[in-house]
């Protein structure tokens, strides 16, 4: 190589070397500006009591999770902070809001909140999302939580399981610390795989699915259909990048259920992934707010505690936000946004 060249080539290495700097500084700002604002939401929706409200307006009732249940808020908040490392604006008075939520018959009762507190689903939910919050807080519950789960399996009550529930028992007993009883693993299991379709879909529905996935994910075991449920998902996809293909109520969360699926079933290595990524995070990115936070939808929609969880847990999966390095057992982590794929987990001691 002349003198001539040698210079040349100088110059062009030095040029990719300044462009490569010039994206990853930008990706790290980026990065920089999404964690600053979610982190800004957190604390404009926190209580001193340490509760959390669904949004900044102390008026606004929430949407999906955080209107049915005032346990939302401060569970998505404790985690985020959890995902991130960052510290829980009123960690002590949050600890003390969850232990005062919880009854001596071990289930928790929110203290607002449009669903029936009583109702089996909303004492399995509330009592699964404080047991994981407890938990990363490092307390334990007052009383044994663990009749909350034992119900459905004594009575008829596992009959009457939505799809979308199925999940939340090895969530539960992952949480709890303990192993999840062979009757109720022997009975879920059965239930998903009756109700799954050719295409991998349960119920038709990427809500369902994913908590199918996400079930065999917990358990260490090999999710039926995977392939077919992965397929399903890319497809699916619509052109704006969502998955939003029913009402909009029920399919608030299906972007993150989508990616949950890809990324835990999928193999990195596709380009059909790589891209379903990039369109999903476009949608997602715009339906950021100017105060930081996220809505479920890219118009008309308010910041929510529960759009910022699975808006941020879906931009985790992509790889747009990445979590902290001192996590451990994050199959408690909420809905799976910091499993690692492949990865085999064990119960969470107590």
């Amino acid at each position: 190589m002349n003198s001539s060249n040698r210079r040349q080539f100088i110059k062009q290495m030095l040029f990719i070397s300044g462009s490569l700097n010039v994206v990853l500084s930008s990706k790290a700002e980026n990065e920089k500006e999404i964690l600053e604002g979610i982190l800004a939401f957190l604390h404009r929706c926190a209580k001193k009591d340490g509760s959390f409200q669904p949004g900044i307006d102390p008026l606004y009732r929430g949407i999906s999770d955080t209107n049915l249940s005032g346990i939302a808020a401060p569970a998505y908040a404790t985690i985020l902070c959890r995902t991130f490392d960052w510290k829980l604006p009123h960690s002590d008075e949050t600890k003390d809001f969850f232990l005062r939520c919880q009854q001596s018959d071990g289930a928790f009762y929110p203290p607002s909140g449009s669903m029936d507190p009583h109702s089996p689903q909303a004492k399995f939910y509330n009592t699964a999302q404080s047991l994981v919050s407890l938990n990363i807080l490092g307390e334990k519950p007052k009383y044994d939580p663990a009749p909350v789960a034992e119900f459905f399996f004594k009575t008829e009550e596992l009959e009457k399981l939505p799809l979308y529930m199925t999940s939340f028992f090895p969530y539960f007993y992952t949480a709890l610390g303990v192993a999840m009883p062979d009757k109720i693993d022997r009975f879920l299991r059965d239930l998903i795989e009756r109700k799954q379709a050719e295409d991998g879909y349960v119920g038709n529905h990427v809500a369902s699915t994913f908590h199918a996935a996400h079930y065999y994910r917990l358990i260490g075991l090999p999710t039926p259909k995977a392939d077919a449920m992965v397929e399903r998902v890319l497809r699916d996809q619509k052109d704006d990048g969502s998955w939003h293909l029913f009402e909009p109520d029920w399919d608030v969360h299906a972007a993150f259920d989508a990616l949950f699926i890809l990324r835990q079933l999928g193999k990195s290595s596709d380009p059909r992934i790589q891209k379903s990524y990039h369109r999903a995070n476009e949608w997602i990115l715009k339906c950021r707010k100017p105060n930081g936070g996220f809505a479920h939808y890219p118009e008309n929609a308010e910041s929510d505690m529960d759009a910022v969880y699975f808006q941020t847990g879906a931009l985790v999966q992509t790889g747009v936000l990445p979590i902290s390095k001192k996590l451990q057992h994050e199959e408690i982590l909420g809905w799976g946004h910091a499993m690692i794929p492949g990865k085999k987990y064990t119960c969470l001691a107590g």
